[in-house]
């Protein structure tokens, strides 16, 4: 799942960077999108609190966030960090007791609060000691309505004006003498599109119990606890458990029954073959088999090595290596966001490695590269019928597996 948003920079009235706004869009085209307020406030916040972080966008520097009437209401800018946003309440927010109550929250937790193209009303007096900013639309904004707001701020210093929507040289300068300290426009630099790529909140969670399942010694309470909380997840753990590849006799009918009689490596592998089906939806199944395939068969070369210790990592080395393809994104942008080892992203991005030249055996397999196959062959010291023949096991073992999901 694709992230988009618009980013215009902020300025000092030196123009230095003071900050930058965010704001949705649901395409690469950089206009307004065809969604209400409130659902562009809540993927907006979902996707910086579950996916990319304000830090990954903007690195050092303030995000201003608008948020709508009922996201404030419902707590949504305590799920971002105080240090990195400026909370910007929408223009379109009508003042009210709850809106108070929940500025008044959000100060005491210390976030900044902005008013965004803002008018003054009398109402707005009561939320001035909880304020820090307030933004001026300029090309709306008369200079009577100014002065009346640069009047209402006096009794309180702390308050800062920012002038949006700066087109002009002459503009800036005229709101440098209303003792604006801030600017934004078109005047210092038009929003620029940032397009990331967003990873959903049940692709984590299968991703983190990946990496849990990496580990050396796995805790499998936690594995459990994970399967036990997901009706879904349970489901297709017990249909597994019990799937035809097993030749299995007795009915298996829990939880920790089906993760005890699966054992640990093949739970491994179940729970990847999640990983993949999840990342994978809405593209052709051959991909989903060829990364199956790819991360057995590199299990297979590393167990081929007598390198047990490195069964594991070798597994997700091949099975993650076609996620750009699965998210159509870059990989080593993909691999930042996983909750997975420096060794297995260097395999996978840099070709640094021995499990990375297992992955790049099976490629040339893929491919049909022979001379490359006979050459890796000997850097191996792999024999190339015994390399083929795993190549070939590694391709039908994918698709059972598939098909036991299925």
């Amino acid at each position: 799942m694709n992230f988009y948003a618009a980013r215009q920079p902020i300025l000092h009235a030196d123009k230095s960077l003071f900050a930058y706004e965010l704001l949705f869009r649901d395409s690469l085209e950089n206009t307004f999108p065809n969604i209400n307020e409130d659902e562009a406030t809540a993927k907006m916040v979902a996707s910086l609190q579950f996916n990319l972080g304000l830090d990954s966008l903007l690195p050092n520097t303030l995000a201003f966030i608008n948020f709508t009437h009922n996201s404030l209401l419902d707590g949504y800018p305590l799920m971002l960090p105080k240090e990195q946003i400026v909370v910007e309440i929408l223009e379109t927010v009508k003042p009210g007791k709850k809106l108070l109550n929940a500025c008044i929250e959000l100060k005491k937790k210390g976030y900044i609060i902005a008013l965004d193209d803002y008018i003054h009303q009398g109402v707005w007096l009561h939320f001035y000691p909880y304020i820090d900013i307030i933004k001026i639309d300029y090309q709306e904004t008369s200079h009577q309505q100014i002065l009346q707001i640069i009047e209402a701020i006096k009794p309180f210093p702390k308050i800062k004006l920012l002038a949006e929507k700066i087109e002009t040289h002459q503009e800036y300068l005229q709101a440098l003498e209303y003792g604006c300290c801030y600017f934004q426009g078109y005047f210092f630099s038009k929003p620029e599109l940032i397009k990331n790529t967003a990873l959903t909140p049940s692709q984590m969670s299968i991703a983190k119990l990946m990496a849990e399942m990496a580990q050396e010694e796995p805790n499998i309470r936690l594995i459990s606890q994970a399967f036990e909380s997901d009706v879904s997840l349970s489901f297709k753990l017990l249909r597994y458990a019990q799937s035809p590849i097993f030749k299995r006799t007795k009915q298996i009918e829990t939880i920790k029954q089906a993760i005890v009689v699966l054992g640990q490596n093949e739970l491994r592998r179940f729970v990847s073959l999640l990983f993949t089906a999840q990342f994978s939806e809405g593209k052709p199944a051959e991909l989903t088999v060829m990364s199956l395939s790819r991360a057995h068969y590199c299990e297979l070369l590393t167990e081929y090595s007598n390198q047990r210790d490195g069964i594991a990592s070798a597994f997700l080395v091949g099975l993650l290596s076609l996620l750009d393809a699965m998210l159509d994104a870059d990989i080593a942008e993909l691999m930042e966001k996983l909750p997975i080892s420096q060794a297995i992203k260097d395999s996978i991005v840099l070709r640094q490695g021995e499990q990375a030249q297992y992955l790049m055996l099976s490629e040339f397999f893929e491919n049909g590269q022979w001379s490359d196959v006979n050459r890796l062959c000997e850097n191996l010291d792999v024999n190339f019928d015994d390399a083929f023949a795993m190549f070939q096991r590694s391709q039908l073992w994918a698709k059972e597996r598939l098909q036991a999901l299925t």
